[in-house]
């Protein structure tokens, strides 16, 4: 499977915007998927997940502020994001997982005033 993220871009605190994970080659509803993030001089780390029954996991410093969510007519996942904050800026990944793992290239998001 191949992973197109889209999405990313410059938005002022406070702002929201939505990433999108498009899978080609393969049925993305039989994938584990997940956002990482990395900022700069930082780590990747993972940001939600959601698996195949739709269950998801949020990090705790993005809980009540981001929404994983997927879309099996579109074979894409999202993650969008609401009252961003300049923390938030980072170079965003979606990874899947089915035996496998596959990454993504990356959308950037700055959060600047």
């Amino acid at each position: 499977v191949q992973l197109q993220a889209s999405g990313g871009g410059l938005v002022q605190p406070g702002g929201s915007l939505r990433l999108s994970c498009t899978a080609s080659g393969s049925s993305f509803s039989d994938y584990f998927v997940a956002w990482y993030r990395q900022a700069p001089g930082n780590e990747r780390g993972l940001v939600a997940t959601i698996n195949i029954r739709g269950d998801t996991h949020y990090t705790d410093s993005v809980k009540g502020q981001f929404t994983i969510s997927r879309d099996g007519s579109k074979n894409t996942v999202y993650l969008q994001m609401t009252d961003l904050k300049p923390e938030d800026t980072a170079v965003y990944y979606c990874n899947a997982k089915r035996g496998w793992e596959y990454w993504g290239q990356g959308t950037q998001v700055t959060v600047s005033s």
